[in-house]
């Protein structure tokens, strides 16, 4: 039974059964986001002094969408490699907490209304962003590079969220 199910859900070396999850977790993270976001777009978010370089609303939600898919692959091939290592372990549990730092950020930034603490959150998102990089590469170098767009969004994102804050 268990060769079955195996030969059926890995196949070429991919294991599809662990892609899938660490996809969709990458998605429900932004998901979660996305439930204090949506809301403050139209509202509070929409009243905000924007600097000239923000990105027009709709661009978000499709750059977020690709950047967990990303993240998501990223973290499948470093799942993948196995966790037996203690560099592994500590490269998942990284990046699990970068993964809630970025959820929360949302949270902060829209749904506290709070554009001073979103962006020392950002910070922080983006020192365990900059680890789970580091730690990555030591295991997998394509992980690690699939994470590059996305530190490059979120240093973008803190920008922008300094912006509103001096700006308001």
């Amino acid at each position: 039974m268990n060769f079955k199910f195996n030969r059926v859900f890995i196949m070429s070396g991919i294991n599809y059964i662990k892609l899938l999850v660490s996809i969709l977790v990458c998605q429900i993270a932004g998901f979660i986001g996305s439930y204090f976001t949506a809301p403050a777009i139209s509202g509070w978010y929409a009243e905000l002094n924007k600097p000239f370089f923000t990105p027009p609303d709709w661009l978000f939600a499709p750059a977020w969408i690709t950047l967990y898919f990303l993240m998501g692959v990223s973290h499948y091939i470093v799942w993948n490699k196995g966790l037996e290592s203690r560099q592994s372990k500590i490269a998942v549990i990284i990046f699990a907490i970068q993964l809630v730092l970025n959820t929360l950020w949302s949270l902060i930034f829209f749904g506290l209304q709070a554009p001073l603490f979103a962006f020392i959150w950002i910070i922080l998102l983006l020192v365990a962003i900059f680890a789970t990089i580091f730690y990555f590469y030591r295991i997998s170098r394509p992980a690690a590079y699939l994470l590059v767009p996305y530190i490059l969004w979120v240093s973008f994102a803190a920008v922008l969220n300094f912006a509103i804050y001096y700006l308001n």
